[in-house]
Parts: structure tokens; sequence; C-alpha cells
């Protein structure tokens, strides 16, 4: 008979006063942040300078100006215009910013829009990573494929219309970098570097620990991955449970629980408040918060079965009210969601081979053509009170396996009215 692991907090009691001292925390935080925030809209205007991250241009009343996402020194993410017609790629800006009362603190905390007056600009010098993003673009003829292979490798930006193909794919999840990819190159780097390990260890120092040594290794390599690519919000969540995770697993505690779960996201949000107005950050603990509700009622099946069954089409399933209450758009080739996220597993990691040694045009037919498959969705979005009903209903199918089951009927019902009426 196997022993049950001990758990992350061995009383309740524990566990409550450890919520609370987090709590604390995020609250301390957003006091001091609310006070930047009002020194902020307080002056009539602010020096700052800026990276340019991304510009597109839009028109209005016929007149055409173009959209520039900022990031400040001071560590500020904003969006601004100027009817410039000059490209920005690779622009550091003097600017003078205006802002007002009408950036609320919910934007201050997370990404807001504010006018501006550009003083100055510099082009900056080509990095690694521009020589990275060269590299796998000139692999590819079409600006789509270009797009889509810098966004999964690097978190650039996706092309305007490649997102709307990618939404009614139902694919979004697979293009934004987040704890699936971190998952699968954890298993690719850990993987190889245990069976490198593994002779070595056993000839010359059997007393190691694997998880440790290996396990360091893996972090290290993730960690400056995670710089490397600006650190995008789902993908901080993923890191820090991959981080405390590992932790975890040397301590021989329970790993898969909600309790880990929820205090890795009140530890992130006491660390960055930010992450509070996150959509991704919100979306990918939701993700996880399925995956743990599913492994719970689903153990005693067969580890493959739930590996290809259960997780990819019972998440599909169980996060479609949560997502239709953000993006309305919806198709019925989204239908191949789980299938394509299956199929990405191996894609991923072989990908980042194939560009590495310069054939990483291979697939581009194959992706064209799945790209070309949605040519127009409908909005059905779903009602905020009813997505909060049924998150509601999630949480309590923690504790409940009838519960459970109610959530899943409401999800099924939910997906024959979005694919089938």
């Amino acid at each position: 008979m196997q022993l049950e692991k001990p758990k992350l907090f061995p009383e309740k009691k524990t566990f409550v006063w450890v919520m609370v001292a987090l709590v604390a925390a995020i609250l301390i935080r957003l006091f001091f942040e609310y006070q930047s925030y009002q020194n902020f809209i307080s002056k009539p205007f602010y020096y700052t300078h800026a990276k340019v991250l991304d510009s597109y241009a839009k028109s209005k009343n016929g007149k055409r100006y173009q959209v520039l996402k900022l990031h400040s020194d001071e560590g500020f993410t904003f969006y601004t215009t100027s009817h410039r017609k000059e490209s920005f790629n690779h622009k550091y800006l003097r600017l003078k910013i205006l802002p007002n009362e009408s950036i609320s603190f919910k934007d201050y905390l997370g990404t807001f829009y504010v006018k501006s007056l550009i003083r100055n600009e510099e082009l900056l010098p080509l990095t690694f990573k521009d020589t990275l993003l060269e590299k796998v673009a000139f692999q590819h003829q079409k600006i789509s494929l270009q797009s889509f292979y810098n966004a999964i490798f690097f978190a650039t930006p996706l092309e305007q219309e490649l997102r709307q193909k990618i939404s009614m794919l139902g694919v979004s999840h697979l293009v934004a970098l987040s704890g699936f990819h971190l998952g699968i190159l954890w298993g690719l780097v850990y993987g190889v570097l245990l069976l490198l390990y593994k002779p070595l260890q056993q000839r010359f120092v059997p007393y190691r620990h694997a998880l440790f040594d290996v396990g360091l290794v893996a972090i290290v390599f993730l960690g400056v991955y995670l710089w490397f690519v600006d650190f995008p919000p789902s993908l901080v969540r993923s890191y820090a449970m991959v981080l405390v995770g590992w932790m975890v697993l040397l301590l021989g505690m329970e790993l898969l629980s909600f309790t880990f779960l929820t205090t890795i996201l009140t530890m992130l949000a006491a660390l960055f408040p930010s992450l509070l107005v996150s959509l991704s950050f919100w979306l990918s603990i939701a993700g996880v918060g399925y995956i743990f509700l599913l492994l719970q009622y689903t153990k005693e099946f067969n580890k493959w079965i739930i590996t290809l069954l259960f997780i990819p089409f019972g998440i599909f399933i169980l996060m479609l009210p949560v997502v239709h209450a953000i993006f309305g758009v919806t198709s019925g080739y989204q239908l191949l969601s789980p299938l394509l996220s299956l199929l990405f597993i191996p894609f991923y990691p072989l990908v980042m081979v194939l560009h590495m040694i310069g054939f990483g045009g291979m697939f581009d037919t194959v992706l064209l053509w799945l790209f070309s498959l949605p040519n127009e969705g409908v909005d059905k979005l779903l009602p905020l009170w009813a997505m909060l009903g049924y998150v509601g209903l999630s949480l309590g199918a923690i504790w409940s396996r009838k519960l459970f089951f109610v959530v899943i009927g409401l999800a099924l019902g939910y997906g024959i009215y979005l694919f089938v009426t």
C-alpha cells in the first residue's frame, strides 16, 4: 500500500494564517500602488523614456495614424498614438505624456492609453533576440508564418489577421506563451539532461539526487527563457508553479492540490500586483484549476486515458463558458482545439530544432492550409453573471463530486448551444 504524501500545510489553521498574511501583503502593496497612481494622474505632464514594443496603423475619419505599445523605464506599459509616418520598430523614445483621471487604477496597474508628444527618438541597436527573430522570419516567406513562429518562440505580438484566424480555430492558448509551453520545455530539458546525467551519476556520484541536480539546471534554463521573452504574465505564473512544485517534490510533499494553486496565486499577487488585472494570468489560473479538478475526480483511470482524453477534451469543454464570457467569436473549427493541442506537444520542440538547423519551413504548407480553414465566425458572448455563477459552482466542485458533474453538464450543454444551435 502506497503511503500518502504529506500535505503542503499539515493543518488547515496553518494554511489560513498563511493566506491571511499573503492577503495582507497584497493589500499593503495595492495601497502603495494607489498612492503612486494618485501622484501619477495629478501631474499635468510627465517625461519618460520608453521602448516601442509594437506599432500598427489605424484610420479614423479618413485619417491614418499609428498606435504604439510602449514600455517605459519606470516599468509602465501603455498605449499612445502618433501621426508620424516613419517606422517605430526598434525605437527608443523620449515622450511627454499627459495623464488624467480617465486612466483608472485598474488601467494603471495593467496597460493604459495616454496622450503624448514624442520629443526625441533613437534607433536601438540590434540585440541577440532581434537576430533570432530575423533568423526565424528568414525561413518563411509568408508574414503570417513569420508572426506565428516568433509568437510561439519569443512572445512577440501576432499579426492582426492571423490573430483572428487563431481565435476562430480555438488555439489562442497554443500561440500565447503559457504554462503549456513551459511544461513542454520543462519535460524536454529535464528529460534530455536526465538521460545524459543518469550514467554519470551511477558511475561517479551515486549519492547525488538527480531531481535536485537536473532540476536545478532546468529551473535556471527556464528562468533565463522567462527573462528573455520579457516575463509574460501567464508564463510568470507557470514558472512560479514549476519552481515551487520542484521544491515541493524535493521535500516529498503533495503537489497537485488546490492549496498549492491558491498559495502560488496569492504569492504572485503579493509580489506583482499588476497580475491581478492581467486577463492572461486569470485564464491560465482557470485552466490549471480545471486540470486539477479533472485529476481529482479521474485519478482512478489509466494515466494514458487521462493524458490523451480527459485533459485535452475536458479542459476544452470546461473552459468554454469562461472563454466565451470574454471572447465571443465562435466557429465550428474550434472543435479541433483538443486535437490540435495534443499535436502541438511534439510539434513545439520539433519546430524549435528545425529552426535551429535551418529547416523551419517544413510545415509551412500544412499551417497555411490550417489557417485558411476558418473564414467567418459568429459572436456568442456569455453574460458575465452566467460565467460568475459557473465559476462559483466550479469552486464548489472542489469539495463535491455531485457539483463536479453539474459543472460538466453545464459546460457540455453550453458547448452544444455554441456549436450545434
